[in-house]
């Protein structure tokens, strides 16, 4: 039987611990990860162009409200449009990019 190495990675006992195997566990960490990218990406573009919620809200025709919600790491309702107009106001271009998942590790047969 082979020996598991131990860890002091913080992030690496947790998904261990409560992730493990799990296909849809799996699923909602990746979900949690990307919504939380797209949030850190739209703070980080608007506080590098100095801008407020308030002055990228009306760049872009709309509310402070969703700009704020937009930022929020658990905010499931990103949009390609809205992003895209977020990327226009920042004179940014939005590309999208899928890579493939990771492989399953191979099953035996016993």
């Amino acid at each position: 039987m082979a020996k598991k190495e131990k860890t002091s990675d913080a992030v690496q006992i947790l998904r261990n611990r409560y992730v493990k195997d799990d296909p849809q566990r799996k699923a909602s960490v990746e979900t949690e990860r990307v919504n939380a990218q797209v949030a850190r990406m739209i703070h980080d573009l608007r506080n590098d162009a100095g801008l407020t919620q308030q002055e990228l809200a009306e760049l872009v025709g709309t509310t402070q409200s969703v700009i704020s919600r937009l930022e929020d790491a658990d905010y499931e309702g990103h949009s390609l449009s809205m992003l895209n107009r977020i990327g226009k106001a920042l004179k940014q271009k939005m590309t999208v990019v899928m890579t493939a998942q990771e492989p399953e590790p191979a099953k035996t047969r016993r």
